[in-house]
C-alpha cells in the first residue's frame, strides 16, 4: 500500500513548501483541481523535478474524444496516475486508453466509482442505485476496458477486487489515519481498515497539511502501513 498526500493548500507556495518539507519519502503526491488551475502545469513540473511521483487528481467526464483529447495532453506532462469518471461510460474509457497507449510513457488510469462525499442516500438521489453496487459495477467496466484500477473508499475494496483481480488497483481517499473528523467525507476509513480491505493507494490530505509536524505525521502513517 502506497500514501498519497493531497495538496490541497490555498497557495502553491504553501504547498511547494509541503513538498520540500516531505522530500525523500517515498510517497506520491496529489495535486487536484483547485491547485492544478490555479498553478497549471509548471507546478507539475516542480513537483516532479523533485522525484515525486504525480497523481493528477482532475476526474476527466466530458463526451469521449474530449477525454481522449485531454487524456493526451495530461500523459505528456509526464504525471504518473490521473483519473476519470466511470460513469462517463465505456466507449469514453476505450477512447481514452487507446489514445495513451502509445505514448512513450502512459501513466496508470484510474476511474472514479462513487465520490467518498456521497453517502448511501445522496448516491441513490442522484444515481438510483445501491451505491456498493454501482461501485463494483463501475469498476467492472474499467477493469473490462483496459483502466488500471479505480478510486472508491476502503468498503468497496474487497468486493471491486473479488468481481476484478487483486491487480486491479483501488485508490481510497477520505483516509482519516488518527481518527480525525471526518469534515465533508462520508464514507472515511482508518490506515488499518484499509489495509485489511487491500487498499493500493490511501489519499490523505488534512491530517498531513493541517498537523503542526507534517513530516511526523507522514513517518506515523508509513509505520501504519
Amino acid at each position: 500500500m502506497k500514501l498519497c498526500v493531497a495538496l490541497d493548500l490555498p497557495t502553491k507556495e504553501e504547498n511547494l513548501a509541503l513538498a520540500k518539507e516531505l522530500e525523500g519519502f517515498d510517497l506520491w503526491l496529489k495535486v487536484g483541481l483547485r491547485s492544478y488551475i490555479r498553478d497549471g502545469k509548471e507546478f507539475v513540473k516542480e513537483l516532479k523535478d523533485m522525484g515525486f511521483n504525480i497523481f493528477l487528481d482532475l476526474k476527466l467526464y466530458d463526451i469521449p474524444n474530449t477525454m481522449a483529447d485531454a487524456a493526451q495532453e495530461i500523459t505528456r506532462l509526464g504525471v504518473d496516475m490521473f483519473n476519470i469518471h466511470a460513469s462517463a461510460g465505456k466507449e469514453a474509457m476505450r477512447q481514452v486508453m487507446q489514445r495513451i497507449e502509445n505514448e512513450p510513457k502512459r501513466p496508470l488510469v484510474l476511474a472514479v466509482t462513487a465520490l467518498t462525499s456521497f453517502d448511501e442516500r445522496g448516491f441513490r438521489e442522484i444515481y438510483n442505485q445501491d451505491l456498493k453496487e454501482a461501485a463494483v459495477k463501475f469498476a467492472k467496466m474499467s477493469y473490462e476496458n483496459g483502466l488500471d484500477g479505480v478510486v472508491c473508499s476502503a468498503f468497496e475494496s474487497p468486493d471491486i477486487k473479488n468481481e476484478t483481480s487483486k491487480d486491479f488497483l483501488t485508490l481510497t481517499p477520505g483516509i482519516r489515519p488518527f481518527n480525525e473528523a471526518a469534515n465533508d467525507q462520508k464514507r472515511v476509513a482508518t490506515v488499518d481498515m484499509a489495509k485489511q480491505n487491500m487498499v493500493d493507494f490511501i489519499v490523505v490530505g488534512r491530517p498531513v497539511y493541517k498537523s503542526k509536524n507534517p513530516k511526523e505525521a507522514v513517518e506515523k502513517i508509513l509505520t501504519k502501513i
